[in-house]
């Protein structure tokens, strides 16, 4: 007997399917860029980054609950997350490590999509 269990996605995960990706890439960029920084040498000279891709990876983090539950919340949330990611894009590109120039991309892109989505939506 076959017991496979066939996989489902909500249709909020389907239509949004593409600014969901980068929301999770852009948080798992920062997350790693946040670890990365506090084992530099001169923590202290980190602290506005880790700051920021903290903020950031929990914004987009949240606009992916957001979105996946189809709540009325989610548009304008996608503002705030926009913003976010350009002050956090801002911050990396200011220092020369290979973690924050590839958190930056991934925050560029993010921002990038948040504002494709929210000139679609209005």
């Amino acid at each position: 007997m076959n017991h496979t269990k066939e996989t489902r996605f909500p249709a909020a995960a389907l239509e949004h399917g593409d600014i969901v990706r980068e929301l999770l890439d852009c948080a798992v960029a920062c997350e790693t860029c946040a670890a990365s920084c506090l084992n530099e040498e001169d923590v202290t000279m980190m602290a506005r980054c880790i700051e920021l891709d903290r903020d950031c990876a929990e914004l987009c983090m949240q606009a992916v609950h957001l979105l996946l539950r189809d709540s009325e919340l989610a548009q304008p949330f996608l503002v705030v997350c926009e913003e976010a990611c350009r002050l956090c894009a801002e911050e990396c590109e200011k220092h020369e490590q290979d973690h924050c120039k590839r958190c930056a991309d991934a925050c560029e892109r993010c921002a990038d999509t948040c504002r494709d989505r929210l000139k679609v939506a209005s």
